[in-house]
């Protein structure tokens, strides 16, 4: 798949700081505004891929990800939302003082508008033995969610009414007449502040807000192969919405506990092992642990200390394909700090007559590990 590269959709370098992307983002956004331009196909999908590339670059943890494995790091279901339309014409140009005057030329509706909830994140810490079989939990996040009672309006059943100031318009209307010339002002209405509506008794629970906090339960479920710095995202299950928006997307950072055998690099496994100076010398064979069991090793006849032997396919698997990895094992010769007598013998008539040649190199392990 081809990396998309999100910092030349945005027109900036890699090293901008976030206002700078925000403010790249703000630019473009405003000149491919759907509201701007109205039915071009080509502007509306320029708008989303501009929304994708600051979905991700706008995010750090997201953008830390990026940066080191390109857009190849995310997969299509987990950033769906971030083509979508963010941002309001009226939002795009409230940085420039620009709020009022728009909300008076859309009649002061932007107030009463359906609004989605905000995303919310939440940190779970996981066993790599988790990470590599998959886990279903049940997680507890603090949130708000639409109030139960009123369903969201903030008034007690029959007590939301039609303002009798705007007729439920949410704005007011003024006319001025200066010689032969008549002017229409039109602003919100300051007796429903826009909404349209009058909450005659508001409700008990949440006293008018239309929304309560609470700690809601979550099933969540843990793909096999998913690694350190991984989101998983649960649409719906952010904050409520404003005025009977949708709720915001929960985004699950996962964190996955140091291991006390394994290091992982992606999808392979390295660990080490200790075996004898007899088993180095003559050969034999050694068990291993691995992530899903134990497995054996044969160690050829004069086997040096720190070689690297691969276990083919025992490491994490993909979160997309399932494939395996592999494991390294690093095998250390195990020195016996106290010998006996007949051993010493032993080893001073097997050293006899040997002549080994000493050289100081970088590791082979050092060598692979920069190499994966």
């Amino acid at each position: 798949m081809t990396s998309k590269d999100y910092y030349e959709r945005l027109g900036v370098s890699k090293d901008a700081s976030a206002d700078d992307l925000k403010k790249a983002f703000r630019q473009l956004a405003r000149k491919y505004h759907p509201d701007v331009n109205t039915g071009n196909k080509e502007a509306e999908e320029k708008f989303k891929e501009i929304n994708e590339a600051y979905g991700i670059l706008g995010d750090s943890q997201k953008r830390a990800q990026y940066d080191q494995y390109g857009s190849a790091a995310f997969k299509p279901e987990d950033f769906a939302g971030a083509r979508d339309f963010k941002f309001s014409f009226d939002d795009l140009f409230s940085d420039f003082g620009f709020g009022d005057i728009f909300n008076t030329f859309h009649g002061g509706r932007s107030r009463s508008r359906p609004r989605q909830g905000a995303d919310i994140r939440y940190d779970l810490e996981i066993t790599l033995e988790n990470a590599f079989y998959g886990l279903e939990t049940k997680i507890e996040v603090p949130l708000y969610t639409t109030c139960p009672r009123c369903g969201g309006t903030g008034a007690e059943r029959g007590a939301l009414k039609t303002c009798p100031q705007c007729n439920g318009a949410g704005e007011v209307r003024r006319m001025q007449s200066r010689g032969f010339m008549q002017f229409v002002s039109i602003a919100p209405c300051g007796k429903c502040n826009g909404t349209g509506k009058i909450i005659e008794k508001r409700c008990a629970e949440c006293r008018g807000d239309g929304r309560i906090y609470e700690t809601r339960k979550i099933q969540l479920k843990v793909p096999p192969g998913v690694d350190d710095g991984s989101y998983l995202r649960v649409p719906g299950q952010g904050q409520a919405g404003a005025n009977g928006g949708p709720s915001g997307d929960l985004y699950v950072l996962i964190h996955i506990k140091p291991h006390p055998t394994f290091e992982r690099q992606q999808n392979n496994l390295f660990c080490k092992t200790a075996i004898s100076l007899a088993s180095a010398v003559i050969g034999g064979e050694v068990e291993v642990k691995t992530i899903s069991g134990n497995a054996r090793i044969k160690i050829p006849p004069g086997t040096q200390s720190h070689t690297i032997f691969r276990l083919k396919g025992q490491g994490m698997p993909g979160v997309h394909s399932g494939r395996r990895g592999d494991q390294f094992v690093k095998v250390v010769v195990a020195i016996p700090e106290k010998i006996t007598k007949r051993q010493r013998e032993l080893l001073e008539e097997f050293s006899m007559g040997e002549t080994v040649k000493v050289e100081t190199t970088r590791g082979f392990f050092e060598r692979l590990r920069e190499f994966l």
